[in-house]
Formats: structure tokens, C-alpha cells, sequence
């Protein structure tokens, strides 16, 4: 290989490194995985707090038919 091969490859290969084509698809992907990870974690929590509340509102509304 000659030098100015071996610049053209190199200049070529600094392009390459340099191209941020697609990238923000992935970012984005990555944001939504993220989103649906903290909100499929957290679903347990809000169901017992949902749970506790409703019991409590038929515990008091109970007391009020009685």
C-alpha cells in the first residue's frame, strides 16, 4: 500500500467514526425501553396503594350502611 492509500483509507475510516447517522434512533429506543421498565416497576407499588385505598373507602363506606 502506498501513502496515499493509506491516507484515503484513513480518511475514510475517520468519516465512519465521525458519522453520527442512526444514532438517534437509538437513543431514543433506549429512552423508551427505560420508560417501560420504570413504569412496569412501579405498577406493583401503585396496585397496593389503588388496593389500600379502595379498601379503605368500602371499610368507611361500610360502616356508614350499617
Amino acid at each position: 500500500m502506498t501513502i496515499v492509500e493509506l491516507h484515503r483509507l484513513y480518511l475514510k475510516f475517520q468519516v465512519f467514526v465521525g458519522s453520527e447517522h442512526g444514532q438517534d434512533l437509538v437513543e431514543y429506543a433506549m429512552v423508551c425501553a427505560l420508560l417501560a421498565f420504570g413504569i412496569v416497576a412501579g405498577m406493583n407499588s401503585v396496585a397496593k396503594g389503588l388496593d389500600t385505598a379502595f379498601s379503605n373507602i368500602s371499610s368507611t363506606l361500610g360502616t356508614y350502611t350499617t
